[in-house]
């Protein structure tokens, strides 16, 4: 199987439209369907539902170029019958225990295994393709078949190949993770599944798409094939060491206090090592978003009965990095009762509008609890914070929220947060101006210069 592929995607949220618009610009013909009828007509007319980088402008060009649709739940069928991957990248929300809730996987697959016992889909000249990128337990890609041949009515045995295909998008830069990963990992038992796969993703792997979004010589991605289980594990195992590896700076940064050392000169030095590498190294208020706490709490959850301490220790450091602010801003303020604090960025990271495990909410909520009044601002995620929390007053300056403020925490490094006029945001706030870098974005020593009491992490 060469060239333009047929490709449906169940489900657009940020990997389904990401994965879709790409796929499009790639050279594919894409239909994604979604069970949220407004979310879809407000696609089609343009409308993003959430913020992203590039992608309201990757999805106009695909929708202007005939390559790309959009339709509801209903259109699935149709393209059960007419597609030769069909990518099922719906939400698998935490339970209660930390597991992965399945419904909307369960559900999607039930739906193409009836639409490939329909005569249409019956006609098939090759089986169809299901890749999931829906972030499953280990093991999934078995009970994704199974639901789908229960979906079917015990039939449909030779109509579809299974494959895993994680995703390592990261918000904010979704679209450029699509078109320029890392790695591209792809499970399954089917040599012809893996073949067709590297075939729909051979413009991203030999980079062989025209692009202007990155200017650095173009270098085979890696394909990597392994089994089901394998390639669900890659995912969880690959998220959890991230989450490890802040938590672990974070534990040397609370060194460095100890010590006077800069924890930002630690993490250079020993981010040169190539063991180590640079990345995910940067102290501050810890991780947050849907994808790293969601998937070590699934990670801990499949090990049932089995100890993870690494995993507990990742977890219980990234939680006390945010009590950690809140210990800096007693020590600056003596006491928070009646005091003013402004939060500086709210979304869980820079250019995005997520604040799902947002360490913002959190700090905003013990500030509340504590007598202080907290105002946010954040270029793109106030309205939604405001709804989130309504004991937040949100504003839509950052100097606004400054103004008449004992002190400051910059939560989210947004560049516009690093490029902060300190000498103005000082002549704003009320004694004693205390500033928390919760990101280590702002430079100490500019700050005391503009009159601010700096707190960092593990700055010396």
């Amino acid at each position: 199987m060469t060239g333009s592929f047929r490709v449906g995607v169940v489900g657009a949220g940020y990997v389904g439209l990401a994965t879709g618009a790409c796929l499009a610009h790639i050279g594919h013909k894409v239909a994604c369907v979604d069970r949220d009828e407004e979310r879809v007509r407000g696609l089609v007319s343009g409308v993003m539902p959430f913020y992203e980088p590039g992608l309201e402008e990757l999805i106009s060009r695909g929708l202007r170029g005939g390559r790309l649709s959009f339709a509801g739940l209903a259109g699935l069928g149709g393209l059960v019958a007419e597609a030769d991957v069909i990518f099922i990248a719906v939400d698998t929300p935490q339970g209660e225990d930390g597991s992965a809730d399945l419904s909307s996987v369960t559900a999607v697959a039930g739906e193409i295994g009836r639409a490939l016992a329909e005569p249409e889909a019956r006609a098939r000249e090759r089986p169809l393709i299901v890749a999931n990128k829906s972030t499953v337990p280990v093991g999934g890609g078995d009970y994704l078949s199974v639901s789908i041949r229960e979906g079917a009515g015990g039939g449909g045995g030779g109509g579809f190949l299974v494959v895993s295909n994680p995703e390592f998008l990261r918000e904010g830069s979704a679209i450029y993770d699509s078109l320029f990963p890392d790695r591209i990992v792809v499970g399954s038992d089917s040599r012809q599944a893996l073949d067709a796969m590297r075939a729909l993703y051979e413009p991203v792997i030999e980079q062989s798409f025209p692009t202007e979004l990155d200017p650095r010589p173009k270098v085979a991605v890696p394909f990597v094939t392994t089994d089901l289980v394998s390639a669900e594990m890659i995912k969880y195992a690959a998220n959890a060491f991230l989450a490890t590896k802040v938590s672990f700076i974070n534990e040397v940064a609370n060194l460095c206090e100890l010590t006077g050392a800069d924890v930002l000169e630690v993490g250079y030095g020993i981010g040169l090592d190539e063991r180590i590498g640079p990345r995910f190294l940067n102290a501050g208020v810890g991780w947050g978003g849907s994808c790293l706490p969601k998937d070590i709490a699934a990670l801990r959850a499949v090990a049932g009965e089995h100890e993870t301490p690494l995993l507990d220790a990742t977890v219980a450091v990234n939680e006390r990095q945010r009590e950690r602010v809140i210990l800096k801003l007693e020590q600056a303020l003596h006491s928070l009762r009646g005091k003013r604090v402004a939060l500086l960025g709210l979304s869980f990271k820079p250019n995005t509008d997520d604040l799902r495990e947002a360490a913002s909410l959190e700090i905003a909520s013990a500030l509340d609890s504590l007598g202080a009044s907290a105002v946010g601002y954040d270029p793109v995620a106030g309205k939604a914070a405001a709804k989130r929390l309504p004991s937040l007053e949100v504003v839509f300056d950052p100097y606004e929220a400054l103004a008449g403020a004992h002190a400051a925490v910059v939560v989210t490094e947004w560049e516009e947060m690093r490029g902060l006029d300190l000498g103005r945001a000082a002549a704003l706030m009320q004694e004693p101006r205390a500033l928390v870098d919760g990101r280590n974005a702002i430079d100490p020593a500019a700050a005391l210069g503009a009159g601010l009491l700096y707190r960092g992490f593990g700055r010396g």
